[in-house]
């Protein structure tokens, strides 16, 4: 049931969302450039790789070395904007059609932590990424690594129809009020380096 409602409301999401998808991809063109759309290899459902797809939020500026500047320096006000308004997450209706990702679930992550996550921690690779989550409406960014796998898991644990139309409902006011965006002094959320001894 779950992969069907998931399915038929990304294919409508598109469908319905493609003027302001249209809209976004021609301001990201205009105000940062190519390419339009973020791609990463992020871990899905049994930690398995898929291509997770966002609309680009940062420019590609580098220091003498060729290395990425810092977010705080590549980050602009427009892509500040898509951010807090989760306006950059909408391409990951693709991923949902595909069966990458689900509406609900826990937020795909990096590669490079699957093997930073306690056995408990994992867990939360039992069920499909979402495009939104237990997490994402209960302090988003603003809570710590160790909060937000424990509400990943805990929605491991307890997931229903319900709970997800719940989420879903929540998702939409914590947009419209952006709250919990970004941790604190940060402008997303800090590298997970690993659990406290």
């Amino acid at each position: 049931m779950k992969r069907i409602f998931d399915f038929i409301a990304a294919l409508l999401g598109l469908f319905i969302l493609a003027p302001i998808l249209l809209i976004v991809a021609l301001l990201v063109k205009l105000k940062l450039g190519s390419p339009v759309f973020f791609r990463q290899v992020r871990p899905g459902k049994g930690g398995n790789p898929f291509q997770m797809v966002k609309f680009r939020t940062m420019l590609d500026a580098t220091d003498k070395n060729g290395s990425p500047l810092p977010d705080d320096r590549r980050m602009t006000r427009f892509g500040s904007f898509l951010r807090s308004t989760s306006l950059d997450e909408l391409p990951e209706l693709w991923n949902v059609l595909k069966g990458d990702m689900s509406l609900v679930g826990p937020r795909p992550l990096l590669m490079e932590y699957l093997p930073l996550y306690s056995q408990e921690q994992y867990r939360r690779h039992e069920v499909r990424p979402g495009v939104t989550g237990w997490a994402q409406i209960n302090g988003r960014n603003a809570i710590s690594w160790e909060d937000k796998f424990k509400l990943d898991v805990w929605y491991v644990d307890n997931q229903s129809f319900c709970l997800d139309l719940k989420i879903l409902f929540l998702t939409v006011k914590r947009v419209l009020v952006r709250e919990g965006i970004s941790g604190d002094g940060e402008v997303t959320m800090s590298k997970f380096t690993g659990n406290k001894d």
